[in-house]
């Protein structure tokens, strides 16, 4: 199996992700590289994003709103040409098929509890649900909208592809217990074992040296 990274490029700056893009190329993993709002909306990432046409790009704009707007912001970003999209599958049934009908060649993604929060702050917010319930929940929601692919802490991601077939996308990937500020964390190892396709990590491979922290995921992940 092949295992599938997306590099969190948590920056605003594009002198920072051209080094990161650059330092992490490997023939042994298939890489792609997420740009969250932070970058997305800093004055040069537009730019820097359309001119990375052939990488695997993922546009995590946690899209959340009524579906005209939905609809109207995936319009906008059209002209970028990336490949994954994400949208929050608490917009609701509508909005996530009204988006999911503009999207064209775009994988549209559903967010389902972010892995920040635990079952604490998820009842603080007012869901009566665990956890566990609430993303498998969810993840029908997705499948009932044909969304291209999911996003679940690795936790979740085996009750998660019971129901939902597509492409699981995991954030919360540590080696060990720094959480920092993620709540539903586990190895990359333990993530592609419990049937995750694409792991989210970040931290662990763009604080440092990039090509040696490459290595130490390779590492961990052929033992």
């Amino acid at each position: 199996m092949s295992k599938n990274i997306f590099i969190a490029l948590d920056t605003n700056k594009t002198s920072i992700a051209k080094k990161i893009i650059e330092h992490s190329n490997t023939k042994k993993l298939k890489i792609g590289y997420k740009f969250g709002l932070e970058f997305i909306n800093s004055k040069n990432g537009r730019t820097f994003i359309s001119k990375n046409k052939n990488k695997i790009i993922f546009a995590d704009l946690k899209l959340h709103d009524i579906p005209n707007t939905c609809v109207s912001a995936i319009k906008a970003i059209k002209d970028l040409k990336v490949n994954y999209l994400t949208i929050h599958i608490s917009s609701g049934l509508e909005a996530l098929k009204a988006a999911k009908k503009v999207c064209g060649k775009i994988k549209l993604v559903g967010v389902t509890i972010l892995t920040s929060i635990d079952n604490i702050s998820s009842k603080q917010i007012g869901y009566d649900k665990k956890i566990k319930k609430l993303v498998v929940h969810q993840a029908k929601l997705a499948n009932k909208a044909k969304l291209d692919a999911i996003v679940c802490s690795a936790q979740e991601a085996k009750y998660v592809k019971k129901v939902f077939k597509k492409e699981i996308i995991t954030p919360g990937i540590r080696y060990n217990s720094n959480k920092n500020d993620q709540k539903r964390i586990m190895t990359p190892k333990e993530a592609y074992k419990n049937g995750c396709d694409w792991l989210v990590i970040g931290r662990p491979i763009t604080k440092g040296n990039i090509k040696k922290n490459i290595q130490t995921l390779i590492d961990h992940l052929s033992k």
